[in-house]
This record gives structure tokens, C-alpha cells and sequence, in this order.
């Protein structure tokens, strides 16, 4: 599908179409976070979606978590969820266009829902919003599918494609992955 664009994804959000929800925080993201990360860090989440991360990261305290979509219909998931969350810390636009600069990027179900050809600005994109000793952590789809969102890959194409551009610290089976997703996710830190 090559027309994933703002469109598509306001509204799959609109007629309330987003089953990659799962509705909840992914632990693994932000045990990450509360290990690695310190509490004036700034913490972006592209394609956040109803932001459940967002929202668990500013309740404890990381007061610059930065949430991204296209969609404005996910914003207001989390915006009318949480009322004491800045509303201009919920970003809606275009990933590529982002010109800010970051401590940490959190990846969850963004990288996969990517058109693969957008993959290589992808990299360049998350580089050039790290700061220098920024961390891009998350986690990435270990499975064949070409025909998504989801688009998936495997551990030699992601080394291929990040390598020249980040250095490698992680990249392993994510033991923790929530059930629908067990076996299929890589754990990722550049």
C-alpha cells in the first residue's frame, strides 16, 4: 500500500480502526525508560496513536514526553484521557517534517507501518533527531509480511539498514512482547 498517508491514518482513527491498540502501556518501553532514562530527558513516540506511553511517562513525572501522529483523532484520545497533558506535546504531522531534537525515541508499530520504501529516510530521519548521544530503543516486527501495515522484516535487513548510519547495541528477541506479538518482536537500542 503506498497511500499511507494523513488521510489513511485519520481515518482508520475516525471510524475507530486501529486494532494495533492494544489498549494498554507496553511495559517493555517503559521499564526501559524508567531504568535508562532521567526525568528532564526528552522523550519523542512517533506514531503514538492513544498514547498510553505518553500518558504513563508524563503520570511519572517525564514532564518533556512527546507524543507523534498524523492523526488528530489519536490526539484526542489521550489529550481528553489525560487533561493535564500539554496538548502542544501531542504533535500531529508528518514524521519527516519533525524538526526538533531528542534524548530518546521510543519505537513501537511505527517503523512497521511505514511504507518499506520510506525506510532508508526513516533511519536518516531518527538520526537527525537524536541528539548526539540520543538512543533510539523499541521494537521492531521480526516477521516476513509484505502486504501491511504491518510490514515486517528480520534481523540481517534491519542490521543492513541501520548499521551505516547508528551503532548497534541491542538487537534481540524480546522476551516480554505481549501475546498477539510473541515470537514476532525484536528488542532494538542504537
Amino acid at each position: 500500500m503506498s497511500n499511507l498517508n494523513a488521510a489513511y491514518w485519520q481515518n482508520r482513527y475516525a471510524q475507530n480502526d486501529f486494532p494495533w491498540d492494544i489498549g494498554y502501556t507496553n511495559k517493555v518501553l517503559t521499564n526501559y525508560v524508567e531504568q535508562n532514562v532521567a526525568k528532564d530527558d526528552h522523550i519523542l513516540i512517533p506514531g503514538a496513536g492513544s498514547g498510553y506511553e505518553a500518558e504513563y511517562l508524563w503520570n511519572k513525572g517525564y514532564i518533556h514526553v512527546y507524543a507523534l501522529d498524523y492523526a488528530a483523532d489519536a490526539k484526542a484520545l489521550l489529550v481528553n484521557r489525560v487533561s493535564n497533558f500539554p496538548a502542544d506535546q501531542y504533535l500531529t504531522g508528518d514524521f519527516f517534517e519533525l524538526d526538533q531534537r531528542f534524548d530518546i525515541i521510543l519505537e513501537q508499530t511505527f517503523f512497521c507501518a511505514l511504507n518499506p520504501i520510506l525506510r532508508p529516510h526513516y533511519v536518516d530521519q531518527m538520526h537527525r533527531l537524536l541528539n548526539n548521544e540520543g538512543v533510539l530503543f523499541g521494537l521492531l516486527f521480526e516477521m516476513d509480511q509484505l502486504d501491511g501495515p504491518p510490514y515486517g522484516g528480520n534481523i540481517a535487513e534491519y542490521k543492513d539498514l541501520f548499521e551505516p548510519t547508528f551503532e548497534l547495541k541491542t538487537m534481540q528477541k524480546c522476551l516480554d512482547s505481549i501475546a498477539p506479538r510473541l515470537g514476532k518482536e525484536l528488542i532494538i537500542e542504537f
